[in-house]
């Protein structure tokens, strides 16, 4: 099959969508198909270029940064990505028949370009669906029902009707689904984030010594810092584990919340708190792996359920999880169900504190959490499963899905 991956970013951005992307394509590659890779970027000096990664080809489109900008300017060039991307790879597209589109959301605005390429190239399409947007920004506060909410409802909901399959991230999402749209057809099934499982390369950077955190536990956020990561939960838990000095918290990554969280702690003299930039994931994979626990948080208000891309990177490096999540998150009963770390509501500040100086304590608690932990990966997050998944609904072979009782048909294995 020739399999057209859409995605927002690209290698060598560190975001998760572009690794998420990156070994997606690899692996269907390994099995024999053609992948293209198309996705904008602000490095170009060209409206496009084509090149070639890993056996894959990699079609990028020039288009304005998305990110470090305010929120308004955001949204108005992800709204222009579709038109854009036509505009400088249109008479690529044309002649370059898919048989399957691929296309990852967040960005939700990719829906206009995939129905003109559906209509062109009468081929189906699969949406790789990671967050419920513009949901879990009206649950944060970061949005009302007005007119901008509506309008981005439009795009969100056009995404879902031009995807002959929707791959969601966790259970609870399909809650949303059957109650928001009870008359839609939309086939919607669960595709857990995946990896490729790897051996983690020898650090070429001792992290410890750099960031002067030798002989401290050492509890590990990495990833975007936004507004639905609440990281004044974060903060909140530094706050509390002030009177243990021998425990540090780390947080690398980008988004909209660091430079906040980066000036809180600065202000609040929080000596037991480092906040670094983001790094490529052939530093960021040997760095977690010379720390001791990785953290998840996620906004409380939030009704989607997502499980953060995060909680591979922690697997892949055996370290065993602290997470505060939103109520009805999946998290809480996978992790554990297989003793890879501890889960508690976000608001529930003993119990997080608790968990976290139980991990602090006791080293053989977390090699026993993080080895677990690996493994709930490699079973379960496998890109091989999620190649798989996608594929059996546009292969003769596939098995044939059961629907629940509800009119948005939730895929699940017979």
């Amino acid at each position: 099959m020739k399999i057209l991956l859409i995605v927002d970013c690209y290698l060598p951005d560190h975001r998760s969508s572009a690794t998420l992307i990156n070994d997606l394509g690899l692996e269907f590659a390994r099995m024999g198909h053609l992948v293209t890779v198309l996705a904008p970027s602000e490095h170009l000096n060209q409206s496009m270029e084509i090149g070639a990664h890993a056996g894959m080809r990699v079609v990028r489109v020039k288009a304005p940064p998305t990110k470090g900008v305010s929120k308004p300017i955001r949204a108005v060039r992800e709204m222009r990505l579709s038109s854009l991307v036509w505009r400088y790879s249109g008479r690529f597209l044309l002649q370059d028949r898919p048989d399957l589109i691929i296309f990852y959301s967040p960005t939700i605005f990719w829906g206009p370009l995939v129905k003109r390429l559906k209509s062109l190239h009468k081929c189906p399409a699969y949406l790789v669906l990671r967050d419920i947007f513009p949901k879990w920004a009206v649950d944060a506060g970061v949005l009302r029902k007005g007119i901008v909410y509506h309008v981005l409802r439009h795009y969100e909901r056009l995404q879902y009707r031009i995807a002959d399959v929707i791959g969601t991230n966790s259970t609870g999402d399909l809650e949303y689904f059957r109650r928001d749209f009870p008359k839609s057809n939309f086939r919607i099934e669960v595709l857990h984030n995946w990896v490729a499982p790897e051996k983690i390369p020898s650090p070429a950077v001792d992290y410890r010594l750099r960031l002067g955190l030798t002989n401290k536990v050492v509890f590990v956020y990495g990833g975007n810092i936004g507004v639905a990561q609440d990281m004044d939960n974060v903060l909140r838990l530094a706050i509390n584990l002030a009177a243990h000095p021998d425990v540090h918290i780390l947080v690398v990554g980008e988004g909209t919340e660091a430079a906040r969280v980066a000036g809180y702690v600065a202000d609040r003299d929080l000596t037991n708190v480092t906040v670094v930039p983001g790094v490529s994931r052939s530093e960021y994979l040997p760095m977690l792996s010379q720390f001791d626990v990785g953290l998840i948080s996620l906004d409380r208000r939030l009704t989607t359920h997502n499980i953060p891309g995060k909680l591979l990177s922690y697997g892949l490096c055996a370290m065993p999880v602290l997470a505060s999540v939103n109520p009805g998150n999946d998290l809480i009963d996978m992790l554990h169900d297989s003793g890879s770390g501890f889960a508690s509501l976000n608001g529930d500040d003993v119990a997080l504190m608790s968990a976290a100086v139980a991990l602090a304590k006791n080293p053989e608690l977390r090699v026993e959490m993080g080895g677990n932990c690996r493994k709930l990966i490699e079973e379960r997050f496998s890109v091989r499963s999620a190649t798989s998944t996608i594929l059996r609904h546009f292969e003769t072979s596939a098995p044939c899905p059961v629907a629940l009782d509800f009119r948005v048909n939730v895929l699940v294995d017979t």
